[in-house]
């Protein structure tokens, strides 16, 4: 999979053609809205805090700020006071909560550690399995390098590598381009070869029945997060993929919550890892066994990396971690920087880019370790993370949407609203919600309950995903939300401990391919190929048609054959040699109005497909195969 230096342009410049906001020589960028129902709009980004725009004479909101120094750095629209994602932009920030677009001022000279270069690159799988600790089948993204599949006997370390409070799996991808970055070094042969393992880190959210909204965001040890690392991911890694399985070959590394997580658990199993790496984060000081023996802890950690922004509100427990090692005569090195705007993916790239050449290279990790210095002293003017911060930053959720047997209730918190409504793929027009006494609104569905569709908020007039739900559907213009019951019988959470496929997103050609598990006995898999509609991405037919999780249930059940799924062309096959029994079967989702219609229509394909007999193998002549 590599990048032709067209390929890429003519991807960026189809991108740069609808998306907003506008970088200029200067540095500076014009952000624009068009809104004809808002009253102000204010552009909220991360090097310039919130600001407001002006309206002109077309209805155009609009503010030109900076200059700002190439990067990436999530912003979002304040419209009448609610929080707006930006609708020409087709970058975002996957989260929990929050919606923010995703701004990237371009470097002038391929400078910047993440830029994407004509340079080989790996490969992004979306894997899921099940996991006995959460007793549900969980997620995670896997990078496999540039290599891995053209050396089918070679194994790779692997590094896990987690994101913050409230992140999910994909950030480290989207957000933290640890594909990019990594890819940039290895053609440069500066890092060593890996596989990395992107985790979900608060798995709770996908039970069920989740936890109490008053349950702590971060726990030190039993929680569900850890046990689901060590006994169910570690162990579908290694038996899915090809690893060098020991301590060794293992490191594991994570941003401010995810850091917390990599270092408990990394120092808690330093049996399995010895490559630790905190961004912007810190642990518990009370781990048995590793803090007072200190002799023994550092002759099983190669490397003890952990970098924080001297301006990030977790700085002084971030330095304070660092001195408690110093005092214990626990080697570690240590990295400060000020210019990054304190708690942010633009210091967790930077972090990632100067530990990765670190990794699985005993040589270079040991001068770093070597020439490590000391914490710097505390003046007792250091940012603390106490309670009450913990409070302000992530206040008690709205949960949205929330099920029951018989309903689903959607809600937003919009205390300052005259009107909103709720807007549903399914609904022949927008129905008013409720407002309860502190600002919350809400609307109750008793049809579709255990349907997938598309929704959102109308504030005032204005579009707003629901901002308590972490899935988006990632449309090419204004991105709603996905209401998926987790107790269909088609979605993930309850299809209990069965075999998954992958699903891949080819960046360059931008398609996605979703290969079925496959049984011992050499067959040929059927071929589905699924064309987005009008709107879609490469990413819809399977974060809204479920597309995977269909194939994977009905061919637990014996209802279907071994799959390819793709919303490629499969020019290549159409043109190849024709064989017996085999053909396209084709699914086009502008044929149907909404996602439920366009899933029905994929499950019963799948099902007609476990009836037809299976065509052979083709010969490609020269041996092209799959």
């Amino acid at each position: 999979m590599k990048h032709s230096l067209f390929t890429l342009a003519a991807f960026l410049f189809a991108t740069a053609a609808f998306a907003q906001p506008k970088c200029h020589d200067d540095g500076t960028v014009t952000f624009n809205y068009r809104n004809d129902s808002a009253k102000s709009v204010m552009v909220d980004v991360q090097f310039a805090g919130r600001k407001e725009m002006k309206r002109d004479a077309n209805g155009l909101w609009s503010v030109t700020l900076g200059p700002a120094a190439p990067d990436m750095y999530p912003y979002c629209f304040i419209v009448d006071g609610v929080s707006v994602m930006d609708p020409e932009n087709p970058l975002y920030f996957p989260n929990e909560g929050f919606k923010n677009s995703l701004l990237e001022i371009p470097s002038s000279n391929g400078a910047l550690p993440h830029d994407i270069l004509d340079v080989p690159h790996g490969r992004i799988e979306y894997v899921n399995y099940y996991s006995k600790s959460l007793g549900a089948t969980n997620h995670a993204v896997v990078y496999l390098p540039p290599a891995y599949m053209q050396n089918p006997q070679k194994k790779y370390p692997v590094f896990y590598l987690i994101s913050g409070t409230t992140d999910t799996e994909e950030v480290y991808f989207k957000v933290g381009r640890v594909n990019y970055i990594l890819d940039n070094l290895l053609a440069k042969k500066a890092a060593k070869e890996m596989i990395v393992v992107l985790p979900y880190g608060n798995p709770n959210k996908l039970l069920v029945t989740p936890p109490a909204p008053t349950a702590p965001q971060t726990r030190f040890g039993g929680d569900v997060f850890s046990k689901d690392l060590i006994n169910d991911l570690m162990p579908y890694v290694e038996k899915n993929y090809r690893t060098v399985n020991n301590s060794d070959h293992r490191a594991i590394g994570g941003f401010s919550r995810g850091g917390n997580q990599a270092l408990f658990n990394g120092l808690s199993n330093l049996d399995k890892f010895s490559y630790l790496c905190s961004y912007s984060s810190f642990t518990s000081t009370d781990i048995p066994n590793v803090y007072d023996n200190a002799a023994e802890t550092n002759k099983k950690i190669h490397l003890f990396w952990l970098g924080v922004g001297t301006d990030d509100f977790l700085y002084g427990n971030a330095r304070d971690y660092m001195a408690f090692l110093d005092q214990k005569g626990i080697r570690s090195v240590k990295e400060f920087t000020n210019d990054k705007f304190g708690h942010t993916w633009m210091n967790a790239k930077y972090f990632l880019y100067k530990t990765l050449p670190l990794l699985f290279n005993k040589k270079a990790s040991e001068e770093a370790m070597a020439n490590g210095k000391p914490a710097p002293a505390a003046t007792g003017k250091e940012a603390q993370f106490t309670p009450g911060v913990m409070a302000r930053l992530f206040p008690r959720p709205i949960i949205s949407p929330e099920y029951s047997e018989k309903d689903i209730v959607f809600r937003m918190k919009a205390p300052e609203a005259k009107k909103v409504l709720f807007e549903c793929e399914l609904l022949p027009q927008p129905i008013a919600m409720e407002r309860d006494t502190d600002g919350v609104w809400s609307a109750r569905m008793t049809d579709y309950v255990f349907d997938t569709f598309k929704y959102c908020f109308v504030v005032d007039g204005t579009r707003v995903a629901d901002p308590s739900n972490m899935y988006l559907s990632p449309d090419k213009g204004f991105k709603y939300s996905v209401a998926e019951n987790p107790r269909s019988p088609v979605g993930f959470a309850k299809q209990g401990d069965i075999p998954h496929g992958r699903t891949s997103y080819d960046l360059s050609q931008m398609e996605a391919w979703y290969m079925s598990p496959m049984p011992d006995t050499p067959t040929m898999p059927a071929f589905v190929q699924l064309i987005p509609g009008k709107d879609d991405t490469m990413e819809s037919w399977f974060k809204v048609g479920g597309a995977d999780a269909i194939a994977d249930h009905l061919l637990s059940k014996g209802k279907t054959k071994p799959c390819v799924i793709t919303t490629s062309t499969l020019e290549f096959m159409k043109q190849g040699p024709q064989m017996p029994g085999f053909k396209i079967h084709t699914l086009k989702a502008d044929d149907y109005p909404n996602w439920p219609l366009r899933r029905r229509a994929l499950y019963k394909l799948l099902i007609e497909i476990g009836k037809e007999p299976a065509p052979s193998f083709p010969d490609f002549g020269g041996g092209g195969g799959f």
